[in-house]
């Protein structure tokens, strides 16, 4: 038996990677942050889902996991952690509030990093480990590398999470802990349903209002038409078992307009193609 760590397991990426690797014989642990979400899951995936309670920015909480987990696991170790959980703030730099900013950062960024640090002695982060090392597979986005118009405060986020995920690479090495990144776009989960949710009320007597809303609409059909959620699994399950993984795995919808476009495109030629896409050109 194999175990893993899959933070932010009630919907999306982490509940179907959950299942994928239920499916090829993993135990999985996995994060919910309500009850009724552990129930459900547990009813949904089955016994060899355990749910685990807690915030990805609640020490006292995270800690009890790790605790719950060791006691599980014995002596085997976790073969992975898979770093899911996040949120996404979008809006204008210039109104947005910098209480909804430091959020963003402790979730996606410092939260990330708090579960990391809980679970490395499990992955086998201690002298003689008794275990094979485990492996960290941060999901990132294509926002770790590439830039959108009132996505500022996720892509800083992620493009800070993927210098720590360098770092911890590099760090790690003396236990032979690999720390590998998933960058996607855009992916149809139930996220894209709280797009059309967002707020543009404070807004409304800024020069951004109908661009926001147009913005709600491509964010929204972006998602509806987005890359199937199983892939994501897919790449999750080949880094967590190929021999030699890639330090970086990107997946886009359309690898040449959805990838290699916007990041080797000239910077000016870039903006002019979003500034014309959201109507931000005067």
């Amino acid at each position: 038996m194999k175990y893993v760590v899959i933070t932010g397991a009630s919907t999306g990426i982490g509940y179907d990677a959950a299942r994928y690797l239920i499916a090829r014989g993993y135990h999985v642990f996995g994060s919910v942050r309500k009850q009724a979400d552990a129930d459900r899951v547990r009813a949904e995936l089955g016994e060899q889902f355990t749910p685990l309670l807690f915030d990805v920015t609640d020490e006292g909480r995270v800690e009890t996991a790790v605790t719950q987990v060791s006691t599980k696991i014995g002596n085997n170790g976790l073969a992975g952690l898979v770093n899911n959980a996040g949120i996404a703030v979008a809006g204008p730099l210039m109104h947005l509030p910098l209480d909804e900013i430091r959020w963003q950062m402790e979730v996606n960024l410092l939260g990330q990093l708090n579960v990391t640090q809980k679970f490395l002695p499990l992955l086998g982060a201690v002298p003689n480990a008794p275990h094979p090392p485990g492996r960290i597979i941060n999901i990132s986005s294509v926002s770790g590398k590439v830039v959108y118009p009132f996505m500022g405060p996720y892509a800083a986020s992620k493009h800070a999470l993927e210098a720590i995920s360098d770092a911890l690479r590099r760090e790690l090495l003396i236990f032979g802990i690999d720390v590998i990144v998933i960058g996607p776009g855009s992916v149809k989960t139930p996220i894209w349903d709280k797009a059309q949710e967002l707020d543009t009320a404070p807004y409304q007597q800024t020069p951004y209002q109908d661009i926001i809303e147009g913005m709600k609409k491509v964010f929204v059909g972006q998602g509806q038409t987005g890359i199937p959620v199983e892939k994501v699994s897919e790449i999750i399950y080949k880094a967590l078992t190929q021999e030699k993984p890639k330090v970086r795995y990107a997946i886009a919808r359309n690898r040449f307009s959805g990838w290699l476009l916007p990041r080797y495109l000239p910077a000016r030629m870039l903006d002019n193609v979003m500034a014309r896409r959201l109507g931000l050109k005067k």
